[in-house]
């Protein structure tokens, strides 16, 4: 059954949020944890490779970049494949872990791009001024639903944010707020029985003896915490995408009017393998 689009209060968006990720919860957690594993096993090679290349400066430093790009890469698969499965799910549609990964296929590149531009520019506003760096990352908070949705490219993808998150950045910084909470909170419940571990082990032999376990269960615990709480920021802010273009661009009309003209019919957001049409 087709979901009714309408405009959504704060509370009405959240509560969304929670019941799309409880009713599909095994769904959301195998799209993160797929791309999410490719990087845990980069880094714990890394931990394996590290002490026999020790010496060598190149890959001291080409590793850690690789390991970086890697992280934003498969942010932006997980990000851009829960988009996906959002946008089926909360319009009625089937879907599954391949079917979510099929509909980004051939774009992950482009996403990865996106996200390091957006990385980026919301780091230069930090470093100048928190405050812009707030703002800019408000505005671009929905450029990787717009990027997978509408099929655009990265300036394009952030000017379309900008328009779009006009009137609604005080949501989205809610949304950033509390669900970046309940992440880091899990995070620590994952990783306080480590750190209390490496420092029990730093104080019987000594901080540059540390376990090789050690550095392994730190990439481990965020593995977890990205995987269970990950899903949530990704489906709020896709959410919050299809609100804002009920708000503004009577999107629930659109959606309406193909279902009513049939399949042939030529629908914006749900065209997910091609870039919408306005």
């Amino acid at each position: 059954m087709t979901t009714p689009l309408r405009p959504m209060n704060l509370g009405e968006l959240l509560d969304r949020s929670f019941f799309l990720y409880r009713k599909h919860f095994l769904l959301f957690v195998g799209i993160t944890a797929v791309p999410q594993l490719v990087l845990l096993a980069f880094q714990l090679a890394g931990i394996v490779v590290a002490p026999q290349s020790a010496g060598l400066t190149v890959m001291s430093i080409v590793w850690p970049l690789v390991v970086l790009f890697l992280s934003l890469a498969a942010v932006a698969a997980s990000q851009g494949a829960t988009v996906v499965a959002v946008s089926k799910v909360h319009l009625g549609e089937p879907t599954d872990v391949s079917q979510a990964f099929a509909g980004i296929k051939g774009r992950i590149w482009k996403l990865t791009r996106i996200m390091i531009g957006v990385g980026v520019g919301i780091f230069v506003g930090f470093v100048f001024l928190i405050i812009p760096g707030i703002i800019l990352g408000l505005m671009w908070a929905l450029a990787i639903p717009v990027a997978v949705v509408e099929g655009t490219e990265m300036v394009t993808s952030v000017q379309r944010s900008a328009d779009l998150t006009k009137g609604s950045r005080g949501r989205i910084f809610v949304v950033y707020f509390l669900f970046g909470v309940l992440f880091y909170i899990v995070y620590l419940l994952f990783n306080i029985p480590i750190f209390y571990a490496i420092g029990l082990s730093s104080q019987k032999h000594g901080p540059a003896s540390l376990p090789v376990w050690s550095q392994a269960a730190l990439p481990v615990g965020t593995f977890f915490t990205q995987c269970l709480v990950g899903p949530l920021m990704t489906i709020g802010l896709s959410l919050v995408y299809y609100d804002q273009r009920v708000r503004n661009e009577a999107f629930d009309l659109q959606h309406m009017m193909a279902a009513l003209d049939g399949p042939s019919a030529v629908a914006p957001a749900p065209a997910l393998d091609a870039p919408a049409q306005f």
